[in-house]
């Protein structure tokens, strides 16, 4: 069965000026998978606007409010010191929203087992109330509140992997009985948050600057896997960041691109064992261009085969 990948031109438009989180990084991701022949094993989807419902499941409608307001008709709009909005932005953000609604109704749906969400701006460190770290809607939270309230589910786990800690996430699910959140990250580093988990379905791991393939792996064996297995959530959402990523100057962590192909096959075991298959991945971090598209093409190899 294919794997669903969706994405949205408006996710190319939204465009910061000078900025690591660039366009291009889409369209770096595309170029390699047609040429990695990988592009045949994918069913492409167009994403909707999310539904303005679903968004006041995450999200404080005050906020929701404040980004309307404040998107601009031209120029550009700063949130905070690394976020902006163009006339694009805010568009870009509800059809990125959008997309993992669409992959949860997909995989739940059958019509496929995995979905990937390509999109821009990312969203693990948009909180309930405020934008940050590149983030305006924190898109997994968004698609695990749509696969509980609208979708009957009972038990969702989140991974997390970008570089960055998904404090986004953590705001919004903590407390949640019905969410397993895990999170591996360097620490300390921004959002300097994570170094002590905030409730008991938080699972924070965090990794010190230099870690290699042996130390996150040893990492999620020891902390994911055993909590993953206890759970056994009926979906599995993954925060897809590529920027541990060694040849990412962003960060300074030593992964490559063999340990994300490695942990998604991880996250592929157990949708095996507990939720039917059914994963919806979406793109996070990633900020060196070649290795992010590499990363990515690695991360959906993995659910090609549970090799």
């Amino acid at each position: 069965m294919p794997i669903a990948y969706i994405s949205h031109p408006e996710c190319a438009l939204h465009d910061m000026g000078p900025h690591p989180e660039q366009p291009a990084r889409l369209s770096a991701i595309e170029q390699r998978l047609i040429d990695s022949g990988l592009d045949q094993h994918l069913q492409h989807h167009l994403a909707p606007e999310v539904d303005q419902a679903l968004l006041a499941l995450a999200h404080d409608p005050a906020y929701l409010a404040q980004l309307r307001r404040m998107a601009p008709d031209s120029g550009l709009v700063q949130l905070d010191p690394d976020t902006s909005m163009n006339p694009h932005s805010l568009s870009a953000a509800l059809h990125a929203a959008g997309a993992s609604q669409l992959a949860v109704d997909l995989v739940m749906q059958g019509k496929t087992k995995q979905a990937f969400c390509a999109v821009r701006p990312p969203g693990h460190h948009a909180e309930r109330g405020r934008a940050m770290g590149f983030c305006l809607l924190n898109n997994i939270a968004l698609a695990a509140y749509h696969a509980l309230h609208n979708h009957g589910l009972k038990r969702v786990a989140i991974v997390d992997f970008d570089v960055h800690h998904g404090n986004g996430t953590e705001d919004i699910v903590q407390g949640d009985e019905r969410i397993l959140f895990c999170s591996t990250f360097q620490h300390p580093f921004y959002p300097h948050s994570g170094s002590q988990p905030s409730a008991d379905n938080v699972i924070n791991t965090p990794l010190a600057a230099g870690s290699d393939s042996k130390d996150f792996r040893s990492a999620v064996e020891r902390d994911w896997l055993p909590a993953l297995e206890d759970f056994k959530p009926e979906l599995l959402l993954v925060s897809a960041g590529f920027d541990a990523h060694q040849e990412d100057e962003m960060a300074n962590l030593n992964l490559v691109d063999e340990d994300f192909a490695w942990v998604s096959r991880k996250i592929f075991h157990q949708a095996e064992r507990s939720a039917a298959g059914r994963i919806v991945s979406s793109l996070e971090g990633g900020y060196h261009l070649q290795a992010l598209a590499r990363s990515v093409e690695a991360h959906l190899r993995a659910f090609l085969s549970d090799a």
